[in-house]
């Protein structure tokens, strides 16, 4: 398998699919690739997804994340950032490389753990997908009991919450509650373009304290 891995380029901004993948050859696909890499992952019941991000995929990945850790540190709230961690659960067969994810609800449950394992840990509060290049699988996530899961596609951020087998679209997320992201994280996003990232992260983070301040 090595061998055959190896053979694989996949160009920024592609991906390839493997079928008939067991769940044995899923792990050691997932030794051989290493954690130092590019390429994210997803398997969905013996189908293997290895997709490379473009540059402005990572970009928005970065600062998205970076946006929602500020928010939390406003709000006081812990939290533990786990970026493209591997997500994986052998009895649902389904696995995921979420761009960025956090433990916000659950975050004292997994604190200090090196090694997670969702058939004993929960899954990350929240999950961050860019959608540069449509890989986003919200069925794994809701597999694996996500329950909000952000999507940023076309210059528009989605939030969705999990109801039951499905995500839902709403309009505030229930966990940084009562601030409209949804209009102004893709604003900032483009002012980074235009003032640098900086300036533009203390810009948000005075806009994050005015809109608690008049909570």
């Amino acid at each position: 398998m090595l061998l055959e891995l190896e053979r694989i380029y996949v160009p920024p901004g592609q991906k390839v699919l493997l079928e008939k993948i067991t769940w044995q050859e899923f792990e050691t696909i997932l030794e051989e690739l290493g954690e130092h890499r590019s390429a994210r992952i997803a398997y969905d019941n013996g189908l293997l997804e290895i997709m490379t991000p473009l540059p402005e995929h990572e970009v928005n990945k970065v600062v998205i994340g970076d946006f929602i850790k500020l928010i939390l540190e406003e709000l006081d709230i812990e939290f533990y950032p786990l970026g493209s961690t591997t997500f994986k659960n052998q009895i649902m067969q389904q696995g995921i490389e979420p761009d960025d994810c956090f433990y916000i609800q659950n975050e004292a449950k997994i604190r200090g753990k090196t090694r997670l394992d969702l058939t004993v840990d929960p899954p990350p509060d929240l999950a961050l997908e860019i959608d540069v290049t449509s890989r986003t699988h919200p069925h794994i996530y809701a597999t694996l009991g996500v329950p909000e899961l952000w999507r940023f596609e076309q210059g528009k951020l989605q939030i969705n919450v999990l109801q039951g087998k499905n995500y839902i679209e709403v309009e505030f997320s229930p966990t940084l509650p009562d601030l409209p992201l949804k209009d102004v994280i893709p604003q900032y996003l483009e002012q980074v373009k235009l003032s640098g990232r900086n300036k533009t992260m203390k810009a948000f983070r005075a806009w994050v304290r005015e809109q608690l301040k008049s909570k």
